[in-house]
């Protein structure tokens, strides 16, 4: 068995998700690479850069609100790498839409990519790590999750559902070597938050709100996530890290 470490990423495609996983990769991990099948062409591209630098990648397709999709890409991470020592929970929507008008099956939508889903990748992966007595579990959660905006009632909803569950997954796991943890994400360019972000006014006020007076790029978001996948954060359980360059103060 390989020393080399393995991880596996939802959401994998672009933005910070490809950030994570490239990330991950520099700093040595075989990486398999999860998204839906309509995100081929972008999986393939991270993988191909994985490639390139001398590490492992498998494109995994599964639209992780689907606990028969998740359990079989489970399956193949496992076959495929023998074991899987960090998932990073980092699929996830964002559908706006005021709460008096939202319809019930965007609720739905939201809160199964984002909450369900966390909840059955890891559900399908605590076996194996159970079995082995080590797991390193990153949830991404939101900034959102904790404040919110208008309608992205839902959304930070799922997101505080991540939270939520991640502390007490924490308490569960924590005495058979598995940590788990959450990072925020703030205000980031991403594909997501692009069309708002590019509008200037819209831009500038989010930078005045920061503490550090610029938006974040998805390689922000890379060094906590490594932090809480690696053993330099063996002490650490339960926690959510907000990265978002000063805007919540907690």
């Amino acid at each position: 068995m390989s020393d080399t470490r393995t991880a596996l990423v939802t959401g994998a495609s672009r933005g910070i998700g490809a950030a994570i996983a490239l990330g991950l990769a520099k700093r040595g991990y075989d990486v398999a690479l999860n998204d839906i099948e309509r995100q081929k062409d972008d999986l393939d591209a991270v993988a191909a850069q994985i490639r390139e630098m001398g590490q492992r990648a498998e494109v995994l397709f599964a639209d992780v609100s689907d606990k028969a999709q998740v359990e079989a890409m489970v399956q193949q991470a496992l076959e495929a790498f023998g074991q899987i020592d960090a998932v990073v929970n980092n699929a996830g929507i964002l559908i706006a839409g005021t709460v008096d008008g939202l319809p019930e099956t965007t609720w739905d939508a939201v809160m199964d990519v984002n909450a369900k889903g966390s909840f059955m990748v890891i559900q399908a992966l605590l076996p194996a790590m159970k079995a082995r007595g080590y797991g390193r579990i990153v949830n991404i959660a939101s900034i959102g999750g904790k404040h919110g905006a208008p309608e992205q009632a839902h959304y930070s909803a799922s997101k505080a559902a991540v939270m939520g569950f991640s502390r007490v997954l924490a308490q569960e796991v924590g005495p058979l070597g598995i940590t788990v943890n959450c990072v925020c994400p703030g205000i980031i360019m991403t594909d997501m938050g692009r069309v708002n972000l590019e509008d200037p006014q819209v831009s500038n006020a989010w930078k005045a709100k920061t503490a550090m007076a610029r938006i974040g790029d998805p390689e922000d978001v890379v060094g906590p996530v490594a932090f809480f996948a690696s053993d330099d954060s063996a002490f650490v359980t339960g926690q959510t890290l907000n990265v978002d360059g000063g805007i919540v103060f907690s």
